[in-house]
């Protein structure tokens, strides 16, 4: 018997299961969306003093920085955060959103973050029920979610997981997964193509770059994910999702309309939406439709 079919004949213990690996997993993902774009930055300083043939003499404390060392520490005081002030959302709680020894505040997002991949585990889950489908789509998820939140705060999307999560796609397209591999190849290269057509068309406009070259890799896994059927409600939804959350944030905070906004989060959010809800959705609109 393996672990599907055990988990299979309790669902109680199945979604407990797949909440706590969520918590786990989020705790994870606040390391990653952290220390991933001070590696890359890390790297492409070190590429640059190669290519200029130059010695580094840069003595940055993030050359000895990676997703498993050295454990995570406060940033007012440096205090080493122990695995029983790691626990996630109880240890928070327990702490009352204070650092030990400072008794610095804790930034609320920790909790949220894991608290939010929790949640979305535990939908996958209930959606797709035992099966492996449940466990690519919360590979997917999880993506998404670092994804998500590295764009937000760096404006940067990781080609070290773009382009596996292309590649994974890919791969369980070989076996029906959520879509068969001639639909895959085909998202891929559409939503990689719409967006790279789009981003020339603007820069020839305006003279301007409307989008980084990660948002076009990044349409392209979700093609490669969902197949190319579901490229037209992901890119409607997110842009729908951005311009109103654009507005709202020109109109309640004063955002300047001219600042740059990262697409990544709402390539992510409409991912999502379109992993749980696109068929009902489409079949809703073709009715709609008369199709």
């Amino acid at each position: 018997m393996n672990i599907l079919e055990t988990l299979g004949q309790s669902s109680f213990i199945f979604y407990i299961s797949v909440g706590v690996l969520g918590l786990l997993i989020g705790s994870f993902l606040n390391v990653v969306v952290y220390r991933l774009p001070i590696m890359l930055r890390r790297n492409w300083r070190k590429e640059c003093y190669n290519f200029l043939e130059q010695k580094n003499t840069d003595t940055d404390s993030s050359d000895i920085l990676s997703l498993s060392q050295p454990r995570s520490r406060c940033p007012s005081c440096q205090h080493a955060i122990s695995a029983v002030e790691n626990i996630p959302v109880i240890s928070y709680l327990f702490l009352k959103g204070r650092c030990k020894s400072c008794h610095s505040p804790i930034s609320p997002r920790y909790p949220i973050v894991e608290l939010a991949t929790a949640g979305l585990s535990v939908l996958i889950a209930l959606h797709f029920g035992v099966t492996f489908q449940t466990i690519a789509a919360l590979l997917f998820t999880w993506a998404l979610i670092s994804l998500t939140l590295i764009d937000f705060d760096t404006q940067l999307l990781p080609d070290s997981i773009c382009l596996p999560l292309l590649w994974f796609a890919l791969l369980i397209s070989l076996f029906d997964t959520f879509t068969d591999t001639q639909s895959a190849i085909i998202g891929a290269l559409a939503g990689y193509l719409v967006l790279w057509c789009v981003f020339w068309a603007f820069k020839i406009i305006t003279g301007k770059e409307g989008m980084g070259y990660g948002d076009f890799k990044l349409l392209a896994a979700i093609g490669a994910f969902l197949g190319w059927q579901m490229l037209p409600l992901v890119i409607i939804l997110s842009a729908f999702v951005g311009a109103t959350i654009g507005v709202a944030s020109i109109l309640l905070s004063g955002r300047d309309k001219n600042t740059p906004m990262p697409f990544g989060p709402y390539l992510s959010i409409a991912a999502f939406i379109a992993l749980i809800w696109g068929n009902e959705i489409n079949s809703s609109y073709l009715q709609l439709a008369g199709l």
